[in-house]
């Protein structure tokens, strides 16, 4: 395990924003360079609302820069398709009239990977919850005492939330229901993330890190023989870490209450549960590690709104899958197999 650990936290420290529970490796001394013959070549670009890092270890600065450019240059080209926030990308048209013919390939894998998730959760993720989303950034408290939406109000939006209503066919998708719309935030990034990894990896970089705001995919390792290190910050204690898992393929990604609260209550946050309109609020943080980035994204989302245990118990079931809940107490429940990737 390397000696230091750049936190995340400094990172966005750096940037001028604060957030999220994930650490990073360090950066390789001059030494260690010089022994290895390995250069690591390191670039941030602000993009899907956060930083995003890219780390290549490679024998050539070229090679690796050129590989980061690609990478980069396809987290845009899929922005493109999938940020629902743009007007002008095929989930906003989704979104406007209800239907989508010849969707490109990545939505269409998407919607079918995010409504696999909402089965796999037994409905605790569901892709058409952004009406609810909506429905609580419009309508969220603007005083402390101001409670927000009425439940009658989250009652009638919630006849919209239904992915069983999604209809995939031939390059198709529909909505079923007038009204009805798609957020991928809970799934989007990780896929992307992955599809950079893929992309260094084709040119040549297989050794690197890709950090996007906290959803991490590693490859390989800083140096010969090491992997990577990712350690998990207690977001209600900065800078306790209370694990740290090694990663040489897979990926880890954590999601938390913490990350964008909505009004100033404090009792909203952008976590929906889609079953009931409300905002889980049992624990404050759950990193899940998985062989994906996209898979580590939704299951850290789903897991977020299922109670502890059925969270800890639906992790257990998935192999190669774990878990790491902490409450705003600090307390932790970890999956079965965490242990196994903190000693990988």
């Amino acid at each position: 395990m390397p000696d230091a650990i750049l936190t995340r936290r400094q990172f966005l420290r750096a940037g001028g924003l604060l957030g999220l529970g994930l650490t990073l490796a360090p950066t390789l001394a001059a030494a260690e360079i010089a022994a290895t013959e390995r250069l690591r070549v390191e670039r941030t670009r602000f993009l899907m609302g956060t930083f995003v890092t890219m780390t290549v270890v490679n024998p050539s600065q070229d090679r690796a820069e050129e590989a980061i450019e690609a990478a980069f240059a396809e987290m845009e080209r899929l922005r493109g398709i999938l940020d629902r926030h743009r007007d002008d990308t095929p989930l906003s048209h989704l979104n406007r009239h209800g239907s989508l013919r010849d969707a490109p390939p990545e939505l269409s894998f998407l919607v079918e990977r995010a409504l696999r998730t909402r089965d796999v959760a037994q409905g605790a993720f569901d892709p058409t919850v952004l009406p609810l989303v909506t429905l609580l950034k419009d309508r969220a408290g603007r005083a402390p005492g101001d409670p927000g939406p009425s439940r009658a109000e989250i009652r009638e939006v919630l006849d919209l939330v239904d992915a069983g209503a999604v209809g995939l066919d031939s390059g198709t998708v529909r909505l079923g229901r007038q009204g009805m719309s798609l957020t991928l935030d809970g799934i989007a990034k990780g896929y992307i993330v992955d599809r950079a990894s893929e992309t260094l990896r084709r040119f040549g970089a297989a050794d690197h890190l890709v950090n996007a705001g906290g959803d991490i995919r590693a490859s390989g390792g800083p140096k010969p023989g090491r992997p990577w290190s990712v350690a998990v910050e207690d977001p209600e204690r900065r800078g306790r870490y209370p694990s740290v898992i090694l990663l040489r393929e897979g990926a880890v990604a954590t999601s938390g209450s913490y990350e964008a609260p909505i009004g100033p209550s404090g009792k909203l946050h952008h976590i929906v549960d889609p079953r009931t309109g409300g905002c889980p609020r049992q624990i404050t943080s759950v990193s899940v590690a998985a062989p994906s980035a996209m898979e580590a994204d939704a299951l850290a989302t789903a897991l977020f709104v299922l109670p502890p245990g059925q969270a800890l118990a639906t992790a257990d079931a998935l192999p190669g899958r774990a878990c790491l809940l902490i409450s705003s107490s600090g307390a932790q429940a970890r999956s079965r197999d965490w242990a196994a990737f903190e000693k990988a």
